[in-house]
């Protein structure tokens, strides 16, 4: 079973930025971020391919946030720029154990077999 620890989260002002990790005790596949508002359904963020060519965005950080991995590490990144306080939430970082190849990239939380705890995001007004 492979664990996710998610950390980088924390308090910032509109407009700043915040760059959140992922650590994988073992090999993982496509990897991605989702977020949970109070209140609100878990919604996708960002996911990245095994080989870190593809990406796939929602429309509401498109522009704003990066991801990125390094596979040596087993890590990946997400650097959030511009922030706004809608994006204040707590960000979860997802994995897969499957191999469709290394290009291949799902938005799917349903395709994901490995959740981290959370880390905590607020931007405050």
């Amino acid at each position: 079973q492979v664990q996710l620890v998610e950390s980088g989260g924390g308090l910032v002002q509109a407009g700043g930025s915040l760059r959140l990790s992922c650590a994988a005790s073992g090999r993982t596949y496509v990897m991605g971020w989702f977020l949970q508002a109070p209140g609100k359904e878990r919604e996708f963020v960002v996911a990245i391919s095994t080989n870190g060519v593809n990406k796939l965005y929602s429309d509401f950080v498109k522009g704003r946030f990066t991801i990125s991995r390094d596979n040596a590490k087993n890590t990946v990144y997400l650097q959030m720029n511009s922030l706004k306080p809608e994006d204040s939430a707590v960000y979860y970082c997802a994995a897969s154990n499957a191999d469709y190849g290394s290009g291949y990239v799902t938005q799917n939380a349903h395709a994901m077999d490995y959740w981290g705890k959370g880390t905590l995001g607020t931007v405050s007004a």
